[in-house]
């Protein structure tokens, strides 16, 4: 890729004004080269591992994305030049978006967990499993074809620990950091009630028997959820406000922010709230686990 007269090259004859691409995220970069670069090749080009996730339009957190990634359905042949790597194996079925060939998530999250560090494939495969109802048999199939390729063992501990119910990166990452300070009993996404059955509010994270409720994002939350000229304190008020509600029935609440995930402190942290959440009476309510959302249908059609 270079740019020459204010032109960045794409492909064969493929040129964009340079200052917009630059200006342009990561993976609408990586989708504008998919548009350059797929047209000329063979029309077996399966479009796969990060090129999927990026055609699919889920998170992929620190994943360079300097290479299209194809596979084709075939034992051997496979390359890896500056902007393209081809990979090579047996694919089982297909998602065509937007006219390209794309391989279906399942297949995606085990190739992401074969390649990719354990935390930055959690974050992608929570997202597929919750916004296409990836579903374990799905997976297992995926891991069966695998078996014999390099980083099966690391693609079957990312499949293991994934979770739909992760409704950001942040919480994805939330559950690795989790994991990491050897704390497994919180659950994702619930929602609580006090004693007679009126809701306080829905966590990200919690453990209803020692009755701890975590939370992520802190004050970057208070901006995200901005209502339209509402003024920054006072969303900060309300988001106190819905805390000192979470309180009430006796339950315990830990926060945490995005600084704090790389921190083995936070996990101290939570781990002194569960011990008085065992020292402590149970609070006087409960916590129903929050329903999946519906997923996005695809078709899935063979080769």
């Amino acid at each position: 890729m270079y740019t020459r007269c204010g032109w960045q090259r794409l492909g064969h004859g493929a040129y964009v004004d340079a200052v917009t691409f630059a200006e342009l995220e990561a993976a609408a970069r990586h989708r504008l080269r998919i548009e350059a670069t797929l047209p000329a090749m063979a029309t077996e080009a399966i479009l796969s591992h990060e090129s999927a996730a990026v055609m699919y339009k889920l998170p992929l957190w620190r994943v360079p994305l300097d290479r299209i990634q194809i596979t084709r359905d075939r034992r051997n042949g496979g390359r890896i030049k500056d902007d393209l790597t081809v990979h090579c194996g047996p694919v089982v079925g297909v998602v065509e978006i937007d006219g390209f060939l794309v391989t279906t998530p399942a297949r995606m999250v085990v190739d992401l967990g074969r390649t990719l560090p354990f935390e930055q494939a959690v974050v992608t495969g929570d997202a597929a499993v919750r916004t296409f109802g990836v579903t374990a048999e799905d997976l297992a199939v995926e891991l069966e074809f695998a078996k014999y390729r390099r980083g099966a063992a690391a693609a079957r501990r990312v499949v293991s620990f994934l979770d739909g119910r992760s409704e950001s990166v942040g919480e994805s990452r939330s559950r690795v950091m989790l994991r990491r300070c050897g704390i497994d009993g919180l659950l994702s996404q619930g929602i609580v009630f006090d004693a007679g059955g009126v809701a306080r509010g829905r966590v990200d994270f919690y453990d209803e028997e020692l009755g701890v409720l975590g939370e992520f994002d802190g004050r970057v939350k208070y901006g995200r959820l901005l209502r339209p000229g509402q003024d920054p304190g006072d969303a900060v008020f309300e988001e106190k406000l819905r805390e000192d509600r979470l309180r009430e029935p006796g339950f315990q609440v830990v926060r945490w922010i995005w600084d704090e995930l790389e921190s083995d402190s936070t996990g101290v942290r939570i781990a002194q709230s569960l011990e008085r959440g065992r020292k402590s009476p149970a609070p006087d309510g409960r916590i129903e686990r929050a329903p999946l959302p519906k997923p996005c249908e695809l078709v899935i059609r063979s080769l």
